[in-house]
């Protein structure tokens, strides 16, 4: 069984985003344009807008124009817009516009002015209309009319995508359409990452619900420009700081027209690009900027290299013999829950350690008598495996005195005498005579302490061979 959600990412060690110029941030500015695509019996739709406008808590009216709705929409083309137009290109600042198609359409001077500013005009879908419950092929077609209709209005194809109000299967569709830098459907995360989907690796640029004006129409929201600009300040700094000392990420500020076009608020906008403008080291740039410099600095791993991924043949085949002659371990991994969360060297170790807790005691014991004695015969024979014979020559185990190896044989026939399976330590990082003195020490051990004690040292011996074999993070790419 396979969990598609991934809740691992970069995990701890996120990659170093090397933005342009070695900028602590890169910071990306959003203008969602929906007005005139939104819900609405003129456009053929069932029922009024009732979502992001100052009629906080609004409901649809079925088969009504709901005429306040309107005009506060109307707001946004009219004024608002251009306010933010005015903003944008006196202080330079780049911008990629979510554009519903519908709306692109019907807003002609609007659009000029976006391509007289270089501005990117991104894909917001066809119309601002919910997508969860379109079964897959109707949204497949709304996204390919959506895709002909933003070319014959703006004369491009889009290369970004964003729905929004999407379904679970938009990212996954839009990735399936193909020709598409970047998707935006996704608050997962502070840096781009890639998604991989039927063989295709699509890379998505995480958007934002929180440094977004929309909260000016939610409960719990902004309810005045200082709010916000102290959240968006807020957000930067946070940032900034990571990105100093060597971590850069992501900012991404979502805007509204008919919202933070609003007189009262487009003032902390104001404020906050002025703010940010005033620091060193940072990178506004349009989110095609940021998928270009993705794609070329960190490129997708190929799909082969994850554990998850691997058929369970060549999983067993590769990961059978990290607990000792045991790849019975590594098949009811494979037949567990697998995701990318079990990608990396720790996630991969808690799903087999999670198969050898879980196994009878008996089975546990057979894993424990699996493992061979420390500088036993096997190991004179040349007969170990291949990971035994590197871990005990790492020890010095392999190049004992004729006092030492004596020793060694004593202590290990008492040991498995007293307690029926060899003794086993995690040899990283010891030398002989630490080794015999744990010897000394655990052989004084009851059963019980011993068994447990052992268990834990498989465990471990696990997970040493597993971080050779693994990346830290699979997702975190290939570049420095």
């Amino acid at each position: 069984m396979r969990y598609c959600r991934d809740l691992e990412g970069y995990g701890a060690s996120p990659p170093a985003a090397h933005w342009p110029e070695g900028a602590y941030i890169a910071v990306q500015f959003v203008l969602n344009y929906e007005e005139g695509g939104e819900n609405c019996v003129l456009h053929g739709d069932a029922a009024s807008e009732a979502f992001l406008s100052e009629i906080v808590g609004a409901a649809p009216w079925p088969d009504q124009r709901h005429w306040n709705m309107e005009s506060v929409y109307e707001y946004g083309a009219r004024a608002g817009f251009w306010r933010l137009h005015r903003l944008f290109t006196e202080k330079r600042v780049p911008v990629t516009v979510y554009g519903i198609a519908t709306a692109l359409q019907r807003s002609p001077s609007q659009v000029a002015a976006m391509q007289d500013a270089g501005w990117e005009i991104a894909s917001h879908g066809l119309k601002w209309v919910e997508h969860k419950d379109m079964a897959p092929a109707t949204e497949r077609a709304a996204i390919t009319a959506a895709i002909r209709l933003h070319e014959l209005v703006t004369g491009e194809r889009p290369r970004g995508w964003y729905t929004g109000r999407c379904s679970a299967n938009t990212v996954d569709l839009v990735a399936e359409e193909g020709g598409f830098a970047y998707i935006s459907d996704s608050y997962a995360d502070d840096l781009p990452y890639w998604h991989q989907h039927d063989g295709r690796q699509q890379l998505v640029i995480p958007y934002t619900l929180d440094a977004n004006d929309m909260r000016f129409a939610t409960p719990q929201g902004f309810n005045s420009g200082d709010q916000f600009f102290t959240y968006l300040k807020d957000s930067f700094d946070a940032l900034y700081l990571e990105g100093a000392s060597g971590r850069p990420k992501m900012m991404s500020i979502g805007l509204h027209c008919r919202l933070i076009g609003r007189p009262g608020r487009v003032m902390a906008l104001a404020r906050f690009i002025d703010y940010v403008q005033s620091h060193e080291k940072v990178w506004i740039a349009r989110r095609i900027d940021i998928a270009e410099h993705w794609a070329k600095v960190h490129p997708p791993r190929p799909v082969s290299e994850r554990p998850s991924q691997l058929p369970e043949e060549v999983f067993v085949d590769r990961f059978g013999g990290v607990f000792e002659h045991s790849e019975w371990i590594a098949r009811r991994a494979w037949a567990g829950e697998l995701s990318p969360a079990n990608d990396t060297a720790i996630g991969l170790h808690a799903a087999l350690a999670f198969q050898f807790r879980a196994a009878s005691k008996e089975e546990r014991l057979r894993v424990l008598m699996a493992h061979p004695d420390l500088a036993g015969k096997l190991a004179q024979a040349k007969q170990l495996t291949a990971s035994s014979t590197e871990e005990q020559a790492s020890a010095g185990l392999d190049a004992l005195t004729d006092e030492e190896r004596t020793r060694f044989t004593d202590l290990n026939s008492r040991y498995v005498i007293k307690f029926g399976f060899p003794f086993i330590i995690a040899v990283k990082g010891l030398n002989k005579d630490k080794i015999l003195a744990a010897f000394e020490t655990r052989i004084g051990n009851d059963r019980d302490t011993e068994f447990s004690t052992a268990r834990r040292q498989v465990e471990r011996i696990a997970l040493l061979r597993l971080s050779a074999m693994l990346p830290a993070g699979l997702q975190s790419p290939s570049a420095p």
